[in-house]
């Protein structure tokens, strides 16, 4: 079993900045990707980014590359999100998943096993 618990989210101002923080805990996190995706009242939950299960890999969606930046550090079990010059489209809610498939990374939510509860970003202009 994996746990993933988002933290991080809040209220904050077009052009401010917040990190998200998603920790697991349970079976091996190691061998895996990890991605974050995020839900707006009324839409679809979309693909934000992913990184590989050693860093090395990451990927983004078209309409934060450049804004956002995902990392992490498997010492501490952690996956990181970095989200620089918020707009208020950006809000939503947003998790955290594990690839269900280790040494692999994809966009697609069906391939995630494991969520996180989600944490909520708000972005007023």
């Amino acid at each position: 079993q994996v746990q993933l618990v988002e933290s991080g989210g809040g209220l904050v101002q077009a052009g401010g900045s917040l990190r998200l923080s998603c920790a697991a805990s349970g079976r091996i996190f190691n061998s895996y990707g990890v991605g974050w995706f995020r839900q707006a009242p009324g839409k679809e939950r979309e693909f934000v980014a992913a990184i590989g299960w050693n860093g090395a890999v990451a990927n983004y969606a078209d309409s934060v590359r450049g804004r956002f930046t995902i990392s992490r550090d498997n010492a501490k079990n952690t996956v990181y999100l970095q989200m620089n010059s918020l707009k208020p489209e950006d809000t939503a809610v947003y998790f955290c998943a594990r690839d269900g498939t280790p040494y692999t990374l994809g966009s697609t939510t069906s391939r995630y096993d494991y969520w996180g509860q989600g944490t909520q970003v708000t972005v007023s202009s």
